[in-house]
């Protein structure tokens, strides 16, 4: 894993994979097939990965947190940077940090919540919490207006945030009054398009910001890294066919579940056994299962 401080040009250089968390039928973190996810990952180019929504981090234990903390670190090559996730309620960080502290990953993303919360609490909370940590924290801004811009350029202003990762979802990317208010308050190169392939082409062209994160990725690294350089080198063609590519199962994750189809995903592609998803949330049946393989075979992966 690659340690010291977080490097904001990192953000233009990988796609940043979000990827699923492999546990065994006793919901027990499985180092070996978490290891094969990153493997792969490497093997297809990415460097960066944050673990996030798609490894369930928002119902882990303690306990599990330090475990996952040891294996990613462990498991990770050593030019990858690692992000992990913390919360998503303020007290849970609060503990979270107090593990976090004895690893040196170079920033942790802050998971958000829509409920009991309010944009000034919201901003305190981030303060206090980099503040423990003692570095600039990831924000992730996944429902419209959480976070005011005005606040964004405040934490900013006072070295609380390390990037930003937007991802909230609009049924024209093109229209997004909220992330033109982000830009306006926050460096477009310290933010990063959240959402997958599908809206990356649009937020990197039309509104300038410099990267994607993504969770297809972990079935085919190099189609999304292919996707990233070909934005980069304005290959819109290239981009877009790529982006259709990676379109029959990012439909099912957008129709069915994000999490609950990627988790399954990675394991019908044959790349890691996967296990059974962390409660709160459930496996898919076989009938999505069906479904799942339909998309990948549709995309040459089974």
């Amino acid at each position: 894993m690659k340690t010291g401080p977080f490097n904001a040009e990192l953000l233009s250089q990988s796609v940043f994979a979000v990827p699923p968390l492999a546990r065994d039928a006793e919901y027990e973190i499985d180092a070996d097939e978490n290891e094969k996810i990153i493997r792969h990952l490497e093997g297809g180019g990415v460097r960066s990965l944050l673990y996030g929504g798609n490894a369930v981090l928002y119902h882990t234990s303690l306990g599990d947190f330090e475990n996952t903390l040891a294996m990613i670190s462990d498991s990770a090559g050593l030019d990858t940077t690692v992000v992990p996730s913390m919360g998503p309620s303020f007290g849970i960080a609060r503990d979270q940090i107090e593990i976090l502290r004895g690893f040196d990953f170079p920033t942790v993303m802050m998971l958000p919540s829509r409920d009991i919360v309010d944009s000034v609490g919201i901003a305190t909370g981030l303060r206090i919490l980099a503040e423990q940590l003692g570095k600039p924290i990831v924000v992730y801004l996944k429902h419209d207006r959480w976070l005011a811009s005005k606040e964004i350029a405040a934490l900013d202003a006072d070295g609380v945030i390390s990037w930003i990762k937007y991802a909230v979802v609009r049924e024209d990317p093109r229209q997004d009054d909220y992330l033109r208010e982000v830009i306006d308050a926050f460096p477009a190169s310290r933010i990063v398009s959240g959402i997958g392939e599908q809206p990356a082409i649009v937020h990197l062209k039309d509104f300038g910001i410099t990267g994607f994160t993504s969770g297809c990725v972990c079935v085919n690294p190099e189609q999304s890294m292919a996707m990233l350089g070909s934005i980069q080198s304005g290959d819109m063609e290239m981009a877009e066919s790529i982006r259709s590519y990676f379109q029959p199962l990012e439909h099912l994750r957008d129709t069915i579940h994000p999490i609950r189809v990627l988790h399954y995903a990675v394991e019908a592609a044959g790349i890691a056994q996967t296990g059974p998803i962390q409660p709160m949330l459930s496996d898919v049946g076989e009938e999505v299962r069906s479904r799942v393989k339909a998309a990948l075979a549709q995309m040459n992966l089974v």
